[in-house]
């Protein structure tokens, strides 16, 4: 014969409450443990989409210096801009043996010779001299510009050098078609073989091809 057992009247609440509790610790543990990981997905997700170091690093790259580092330096002659006006458009023409021309670039001028630095990484193209505009250095840059450096009376780099932006590569000169300019550098810029007004990129961020 089976025995019975007899369970007194207040085990049963008893017995409730412990399940009731089990059941409420355990749901709150999965909920926790669910929430944690929502939460790390999120934070991966956010590292995911957050800016490379080396992103930002390549925007500062590509940002075109002025090809001098002395803050005295002064613009003297203008780019000639056929959208100028007709006051601006006379202040960048320049007059030589009874002819007159449109200055093809940017004149930087200071009483004494300036150092001219690099306006961005690239290699040098060409370094030769002129008896009529003195010496010249040319840099082809990795974005599909090319720098050129005229009226320099010292050059510190040769053709095939590789050299980062802000380098020094001469000393600002004289030469005989901008006699009347004195001491200075006449800058050039190209995008793509065309002619560009340098005003437009220098001090910005290029991106090129």
């Amino acid at each position: 014969m089976k025995k019975v057992l007899k369970i007194n009247g207040f085990v049963l609440p008893v017995l409730y409450v412990m399940l009731f509790t089990g059941i409420f610790f355990t749901t709150l543990a999965v909920s926790s443990s669910l929430k944690n990981k929502v939460t790390n997905e999120a934070q991966e997700k956010i590292v995911e989409d957050s800016p490379k170091t080396e992103e930002v690093i390549k925007v500062e790259d590509n940002n075109m210096l002025y090809p001098y580092t002395d803050n005295n330096v002064k613009v003297i002659r203008e780019y000639y801009d056929y959208t100028a006006t007709k006051e601006e458009g006379k202040n960048a023409i320049v007059y030589y043996n009874g002819t007159y021309m449109q200055n093809t670039g940017l004149d930087f001028g200071l009483e004494n010779p300036f150092d001219v630095v690099s306006v961005l990484k690239g290699t040098v193209a060409d370094v030769k001299d002129d008896e009529n505009i003195g010496k010249i250095i040319t840099i082809k840059h990795d974005n599909n510009f090319v720098s050129t450096y005229e009226s320099l009376s010292d050059v510190s780099v040769k053709k095939g050098d590789v050299i980062d932006k802000g380098v020094v590569i001469g000393k600002s000169g004289t030469n005989k078609i901008d006699a009347s300019l004195g001491n200075h550098l006449h800058f050039e810029l190209y995008y793509g073989g065309e002619l560009v007004n340098p005003k437009l990129y220098l001090g910005k961020t290029v991106k090129g091809e």
